[in-house]
């Protein structure tokens, strides 16, 4: 990969990403940029009934939590300053079309084999499913580590 190398990292707290961000973390040259991306989205249910109308979710809280996951996820992988370039990237939205998205123009996006929602048999989760058929440039699909994994 050349100078200005680009990577997008998937991360959503799960083995398989932090995997994935550590894949990613390991093989990037120095001067590469490593974008770590976060998606978050509002759960089914927004606006809950409550008994004086709808009450919804508090959306900053929501932002919240996804920024401190993104962040405890990178400082997990990189406890220390990398000679990698770490960018943390929080995006709202539906999970593969937002890191498509932010894939565009990279060199290469790295996703787990499996993320936190999903169905435990598949082999291959929805967004990494996606990701390959969709992606402009190549992916990576790295499972979670072994004893995680089942």
């Amino acid at each position: 990969m050349d100078e200005d190398t680009t990577i997008v990292v998937g991360v959503d707290g799960s083995p398989a990403s932090m995997n994935a961000l550590r894949w990613a973390v390991e093989r990037a040259r120095p001067d590469a940029t490593i974008r770590a991306v976060h998606v978050w989205g509002l759960p089914t249910l927004s606006a809950l009934p409550g008994p004086l109308g709808t009450t919804s979710l508090p959306l900053d809280a929501l932002e919240e939590n996804a920024r401190i996951l993104l962040d405890a996820a990178i400082g997990a992988v990189v406890p220390e300053p990398a000679s990698s370039s770490i960018e943390p990237v929080l995006r709202e939205g539906p999970g593969a079309a937002t890191l498509l998205e932010e894939a565009e123009g990279a060199d290469l996006l790295v996703v787990g084999a499996r993320g936190v929602g999903g169905f435990r048999g598949l082999l291959v989760g929805s967004v990494a499913d996606q990701v390959v058929k969709h992606a402009k440039c190549p992916v990576v699909i790295v499972p979670a580590p072994e004893d995680e994994d089942q």
